[in-house]
Parts: structure tokens; C-alpha cells; sequence
């Protein structure tokens, strides 16, 4: 598909929406709405020649050329970790782009809308994760739809997704063990309006220390900005790590910081500079 096509294919909606209700009878309770190139006011293009996807809602990539072969992954042999009380698979990349290329999973971009306008894995959805994986499922797709969730931090964001579309009934659910940073640097399929991200000078990289009490261990410290969201678990000592990767912040931003203890909304360089209590 060449650049004019894409754009064309991209470019028809005027509004920031999400999707609406669907009255598909096998999807879980509680859905949740999403976002995709055709519910984003903005001009996204494809970091190469690709087929068309002709239902961006769906999460399924299109249909690629002389696909691989099938991956043979074992669900019960991947590795995992727990999160809000679930038992997230962590995919390998090399499996996730197997099963993209194949057309054989849909994909779940974690991160927010920031991130994801400026790239995202071509033909996945937007469904950010959640404080508590509290998301929920996805609008209108089956309950025993395989669904491999990705963020680029590298895993901290889809496995809170994960957990979520696991509580609301997806029993096939993954996320990709090495994030999408590495997913972007191999130069594999992406749309948006902005791609190296690993490598764009746009993107602020910070670190937010904290610590609250021991007894919320396991549990999640959150950082976000303006539809921008970061996520670190609390460790055995109370103490956490935020690593931020945000677009058009300074230390002069307004972010919010919140724990099972407490929340702090304050400018970026004071949160980076010591810790966080």
C-alpha cells in the first residue's frame, strides 16, 4: 500500500471518539471503549509498504504476504508474572511478530494517547491500562479472542492490561516480554505520526524514585500527564522507580504521582530530584 493510500485510509475521521456499543453476545460483560486510527484526529502513516487494514477496530493486523510459520508457542511453558492478583504470560517478540504477520492475535496498545499517536503497532487498538486493572474487556471483541497487549516499558503498563482483560473473561491474553521499544527498533510494522521513538530527542526521559510503606508491595506506583501514563511495582522494601519516556514535558510540567498511600501532583523536576514519599 503506498503512502497516499494509507493516508487516505487513515485519515477519514474529525473527532476524538471512541467505539461504540456492540451487540455481540460472546464478549464480556463490562467492555470498555477504545481508540484507532479511524476514531484519532490525526494524519497517521505506515513505516512501510503494507496491506491495507480494512477494520482498524478489530486489533488484527491485515493480512500479510508469505506470513511465517506458526510460532508453537506453549502457553503453559511461558514465562510469567503476577499482577493484581492474575498470572500474566509474557510472549516472546519473535512469537508476537510470528502471530502478526499470520493475522492470528489482536493487539492492545497500553500506553496513552500520546504514545500511541506518535506510534503504535499498525492495525492495534488503544485501551490504556488502568489503576488496579480495573479496564475491563475490550468493546465488541469475543471472550476467546487471543489478545497480546504491549507498552514500552517494557511490561510493566500491558501486564496491568492484561490482568484486566483477564478479570473480564479473555482466557487467551499475553503481553510482549520486551516491550514495544524493542518491537520499534527492529523497524517492524508501526503507523502514527512519529517513528524512532527510542531514538527521538522529542521524547523526555525521567525517573521517579518513591517509597511508601512495605505493606504495599506487589502493588503499582503511577505517574501520568496529559493522556501520558508510566507504571512501576512497589518492591519488597516499599520503594519504587518510575521510568518516564513522555512527550512535550520539562522539568517544569505538572505530573501526578499516585500509590495505595498517597498522591502528588507536582512540576517533574522536583518529583525527579530525591524521593518521592
Amino acid at each position: 500500500m503506498d503512502r497516499r493510500r494509507f493516508l487516505a485510509s487513515l485519515g477519514a475521521a474529525s473527532t476524538v471518539a471512541v467505539a461504540g456499543c456492540s451487540s455481540d453476545e460472546s464478549a464480556p460483560s463490562g467492555d470498555a471503549p477504545f481508540e484507532h486510527p479511524g476514531t484519532i484526529d490525526e494524519t497517521m502513516v505506515a513505516n512501510g509498504d503494507y496491506p491495507d487494514d480494512g477494520d482498524p477496530a478489530d486489533g488484527l493486523p491485515p493480512e500479510f504476504p508469505d506470513p511465517p510459520e506458526a510460532p508453537g508457542v506453549d502457553p503453559d511453558a511461558l514465562e510469567t508474572i503476577t499482577v493484581n492478583g492474575e498470572t500474566v504470560r509474557l510472549l516472546p517478540i519473535e512469537a508476537a511478530r510470528a502471530w502478526y504477520l499470520r493475522a492470528e492475535a489482536r493487539f492492545v496498545d497500553a500506553r496513552g494517547l500520546k504514545q500511541y499517536t506518535r506510534s503504535h503497532l499498525y492495525g492495534g487498538v488503544l485501551s490504556p491500562a488502568q489503576e488496579d486493572s480495573t479496564g475491563g474487556g475490550i468493546d465488541g471483541w469475543p471472550a476467546d479472542a487471543r489478545v497480546v497487549a504491549y507498552c514500552g516499558c517494557p511490561h510493566h503498563l500491558s501486564s496491568i492490561r492484561a490482568a484486566g482483560l483477564q478479570r473480564a473473561g479473555y482466557g487467551d491474553v499475553y503481553v510482549i516480554d520486551e516491550g514495544f521499544r524493542e518491537w520499534a527498533d527492529r523497524g517492524y510494522p508501526m503507523a502514527g505520526t512519529a517513528f524512532g521513538e527510542t531514538d527521538d530527542a522529542a521524547l523526555s526521559e525521567w525517573r521517579i524514585d518513591g517509597e511508601v510503606a512495605a505493606e504495599y508491595a506487589g502493588e503499582y506506583a503511577w505517574a501520568s500527564v496529559d493522556r501520558q501514563y508510566e507504571a512501576a511495582p512497589i518492591g519488597d522494601d516499599g520503594r519504587f522507580s518510575i521510568h518516564l519516556r513522555f512527550a512535550g514535558v520539562d522539568a517544569e510540567t505538572d505530573v501526578r504521582v499516585s500509590t495505595p498511600a498517597f498522591t502528588r501532583t507536582r512540576p517533574l523536576g522536583e518529583l525527579a530530584d530525591g524521593t518521592v514519599r
